[in-house]
């Protein structure tokens, strides 16, 4: 068996598991026309990678609650053209992070091309969709306690695997930037998004325009530990030049009406 098969039955076990909601290691190996054993691996590989649960003789599909769909006909033409410049950035064989977010998420079908990729993440929806890629990067996640707002995996656990691993880059998003102090977000939750920048040589942080201004109590990423920040045309000159001074890269996207 392959490694593209291999990737291509899990992805079909996971598919059959959502359709279901649950699924039985003798009805998969019937349906693969393989081993329950082969079977047992990947329902095993499929739970570390947290995109399902093992029950007793089977797995049943996470928790909606849990589960966050990414709609991509729902993202604008700025994420779309966000994600681009962003997806332009990762060379082939570049260990990335990619923060939980829509805008973030949006990047994903534009990493068809690259070879060779090792990514870590702590959304579910990010990472349904690299299964999906046919370059099949290594996919590794952080685990940690769900938090509903930011749908996503925080906590000290995910922190505790960030702190193992080495990145090239780190992909996140923003709910606000104070264009005087960083980031900002209305999740008090901002320990993983540290840790996540201290683990990485380039902290790229992907906004659409209209959310640079928006103040927001809570500081995730200061100015210093941001490298560039990649946003849409809209952004004015003067507001552009200030962040700049802040030692900031910045990279406005095209956006295509």
């Amino acid at each position: 068996m392959t490694k593209r098969n291999t990737q291509q039955r899990r992805h079909t076990i996971l598919s059959l598991v959502n359709e279901q909601g649950e699924v039985s290691v003798e009805a998969l190996a019937a349906e693969f026309a393989t081993s329950e054993v082969t079977i047992r691996k990947d329902l095993t590989a499929l739970e570390q990678s947290g995109l399902l649960l093992r029950r007793y003789g089977g797995a049943v599909a996470l928790p909606q609650e849990i589960v966050a769909k990414s709609d991509e006909k729902r993202d604008s033409l700025r994420k779309q053209a966000v994600a681009k410049a962003a997806a332009d950035l990762i060379k082939d064989h570049n260990r990335i992070i990619i923060d939980s977010g829509r805008t973030t998420a949006a990047m994903i079908p534009m990493l068809i091309s690259k070879r060779g990729l090792v990514v870590m993440t702590n959304a579910i929806n990010v990472a349904n969709r690299l299964l999906e890629l046919e370059n099949e990067p290594t996919l590794l996640m952080t685990g940690g306690t769900w938090d509903p707002h930011s749908e996503s995996f925080q906590g000290q656990v995910a922190e505790q695997v960030l702190r193992s691993y080495d990145f090239d880059q780190l992909f996140i998003g923003a709910d606000g930037i104070d264009v005087e102090r960083g980031t900002t977000t209305f999740n008090e939750l901002v320990g993983l998004s540290q840790v996540m920048a201290e683990s990485a040589r380039e902290v790229i942080v992907m906004v659409e325009s209209d959310k640079v201004g928006r103040k927001i109590p809570n500081l995730e990423l200061p100015w210093h530990k941001v490298t560039t920040l990649i946003t849409d045309n809209n952004l004015d000159s003067r507001t552009r030049l200030a962040i700049e001074k802040q030692g900031v890269t910045v990279i406005c996207a095209d956006v295509n009406e």
